[in-house]
C-alpha cells in the first residue's frame, strides 16, 4: 500500500515557494490517492494537472497500481486547514460549535487560533442586533461557505 506521508512529502516538495497549500491527503487500503489542494485566488486545472504529473513521476507504477486524484476542494466541504479560513475571510459562512449549536455571519479577523464572526443577533423586534462572536479553531465543529446566488 502507498503510504500516505509519503505522498504528503512529495506534494510539499513541489508546492514549496508557490501559493498553493494542502487541504488533505487521502489514501485508501486500494491505493485510490486523493489530493485536495488550494490557494487564495482558487486552484486552476492546469495547477491540479502539475501537482498530478509530479505525483505521478515520483511514484513507481511498475511497483504498486494506484489511481490518483488531485483536485480542490468542493464548496460545500466544511473547512480543513486554517488557510481556508483566510482563504474565505470576508465571506459569509456557516459555523458549527461542538454544542452543535449554529452560527452565521461575515468570517473575520483570521488569526493563527481562531477568528470573529460577524453575526445577526436575533432579538425581539423588528432590529437586528450585529455582534461579533469570537472562536478558537478548537471550539469548531464545522465551518463552510454559505453560498449566496445574486
Amino acid at each position: 500500500m502507498i503510504d500516505k506521508q509519503d505522498i504528503l512529502g512529495i506534494v510539499k516538495e513541489f508546492i514549496k515557494g508557490t501559493e498553493l497549500f494542502i487541504v488533505a491527503v487521502k489514501v485508501s487500503s486500494s491505493n485510490r490517492i486523493t489530493v485536495l489542494a488550494d490557494k487564495n485566488e482558487g486552484i486552476t486545472i492546469d495547477e491540479c494537472a502539475a501537482v498530478h504529473r509530479h505525483i505521478e513521476m515520483n511514484i513507481d507504477r511498475d511497483k504498486e497500481d494506484y489511481e490518483l486524484q488531485v483536485s480542490s476542494p468542493g464548496l460545500d466541504m466544511p473547512f480543513v486547514v486554517p488557510e481556508q479560513y483566510y482563504k474565505n475571510e470576508g465571506k459569509k459562512v456557516e459555523v458549527i460549535d461542538l454544542e452543535g449549536i449554529k452560527h452565521s455571519g461575515k468570517l473575520k479577523n483570521v488569526t493563527v487560533g481562531g477568528f470573529e464572526l460577524e453575526a445577526e443577533l436575533k432579538g425581539r423586534g423588528k432590529a437586528k442586533e450585529i455582534a461579533d462572536i469570537s472562536f478558537n479553531f478548537d471550539q469548531i465543529k464545522s465551518t463552510k461557505v454559505i453560498l449566496t446566488i445574486k
